[in-house]
């Protein structure tokens, strides 16, 4: 099983989208620092995802997310929680 998820900055209104196969353990990679590209915005918390059958469909998911159509879905979605 492979995930595309969502964080969301718990300090800072930032999010970061990603694909992986164990959610849990990407979280904790994520907020011990070890993506250096968002570490000035940990700690991070998960926000949304979904779950697939196979890598290629959890990238593609991911790749959605990062369009402006993602973007948008993604905003609609969090709004309604």
């Amino acid at each position: 099983m492979f995930f595309t998820y969502v964080l969301k900055s718990n300090n800072f209104d930032y999010y970061y989208k990603g694909h992986c196969r164990d959610l849990q353990k990407r979280l904790f990679e994520h907020n011990a620092g070890r993506t250096a590209s968002i570490k000035p915005f940990i700690p991070f918390s998960i926000v949304y995802y979904e779950t697939f059958e196979t890598l290629e469909e959890s990238v593609k998911r991911e790749k959605y997310f990062k369009s402006a159509a993602g973007r948008r879905f993604l905003k609609q979605k969090l709004n309604s929680k």
